[in-house]
C-alpha cells in the first residue's frame, strides 16, 4: 500500500531523517514510534505531500483521495456543529446537502454519538470530539489512514475506550493504518508492526517488529499477552540506546 525509499527530510543543514526505507502492507496496522525530534510526523507530512523531501521517494497504490489523515489536535471548526464537521469532506467532494447529512449522522451513531449531531465542538468534551474527528475521516472511507498521536490529549481510560473502537473499525474495513505514538504500550496494543526510529539528526528506522498478538484484538486483553512484556522491554532499551543528553543540541529538536 505504501513504500517509502530513501527518504531524506530537513529544514537547512543536517537532515533530521535521512535514509529512510518502509514499507507499509495492504490491510497491515503499522507503528512509528521514536525519540522527540527524529521526524516520525515528517514522514507522515511527506506522504500526504505536506512537505517535500530533500531526496527519496515514496509511492502509494491509492490515490490521494483514498488517504486519510488524522491530526494530534482535532481540526473541527468550531462554527460547524458535529454533523456539519462530518459532512464538510463529503461536501467538498460534492455529495448532495442529504446525502452528506445522513452519512455524518451514520457515522456518529456507528461512534456512539448519536443524537449529538446538532452540538458545536465547545459543547463536546475532548473524547467525543476525538470521535467527531474519527467520524470526519471514516465518512470519506479511506484506504489508507495515517495518525499523528491522535489521542495524546486524553486520559488513560478515554483513549483506550477510542483506541479499542477505532481499532475495530479499521478490522472490520480493512484498512491500512500508520499511526505516529510516543505510547509504545498503544503501539504494541494496537500494531501488527513497530517501526523504531533512532536519534536525530539523520535518524532512520533501527529496528522493526512484528507483533504476536492473535486479531481480531482487544486492547486491554492484549497488555496481559505473553509477548506484551518482553517486547515492551525491547522497545524501551532501544530507544534508550545512544539517547543524546538533555542539553546537547539534538536534544528537544522538532520533529
Amino acid at each position: 500500500m505504501l513504500r517509502v525509499n530513501g527518504l531524506a527530510v530537513g529544514f537547512g543543514g543536517e537532515p533530521i531523517l535521512d535514509g529512510i526505507d518502509l514499507n507499509v502492507a495492504a490491510g497491515e496496522f503499522a507503528t512509528l514510534v521514536g525519540p522527540s525530534g527524529s521526524g516520525k510526523t515528517s514522514i507522515l507530512r511527506v506522504v500526504t505531500g505536506l512537505l517535500e523531501p530533500l531526496r527519496g521517494t515514496y509511492e502509494l497504490d491509492v490515490g490521494p483521495r483514498d488517504v486519510g489523515f488524522l491530526f494530534q489536535d482535532d481540526a473541527l471548526l468550531a462554527w460547524r456543529t458535529a454533523r456539519q464537521n462530518v459532512a464538510l469532506g463529503l461536501r467538498i467532494r460534492e455529495l448532495p446537502v442529504s446525502e452528506a447529512d445522513e452519512r455524518a449522522e451514520h457515522w456518529l451513531s456507528a461512534l456512539g454519538l448519536a443524537g449529538l449531531g446538532d452540538r458545536y465542538p465547545a459543547q463536546l468534551s475532548g473524547g467525543q470530539r476525538k470521535r467527531v474527528a474519527i467520524a470526519q475521516i471514516l465518512a470519506l472511507r479511506p484506504r489508507l489512514l495515517l495518525m499523528d498521536e491522535p489521542f495524546a490529549a486524553l486520559d488513560a481510560i478515554v483513549r483506550t475506550r477510542i483506541t479499542q473502537e477505532l481499532l475495530e473499525w479499521v478490522e472490520r474495513e480493512h484498512l491500512t493504518v500508520l499511526l505516529v505514538t510516543h505510547d509504545l504500550e498503544e503501539a504494541i496494543s494496537a500494531s501488527d508492526v513497530v517501526h523504531v526510529l533512532g536519534h536525530g539528526p539523520r535518524a532512520a528506522i533501527r529496528a522493526s517488529h512484528r507483533v504476536p498478538i492473535p486479531r481480531p484484538r482487544l486492547v486491554l486483553e492484549a497488555r496481559s499477552h505473553p509477548s506484551f512484556g518482553p517486547l515492551l522491554r525491547r522497545l524501551w532499551d532501544e530507544l534508550a540506546v545512544d539517547a543524546p543528553p538533555e542539553g546537547s543540541p539534538a536534544h528537544g529538536a522538532t520533529a
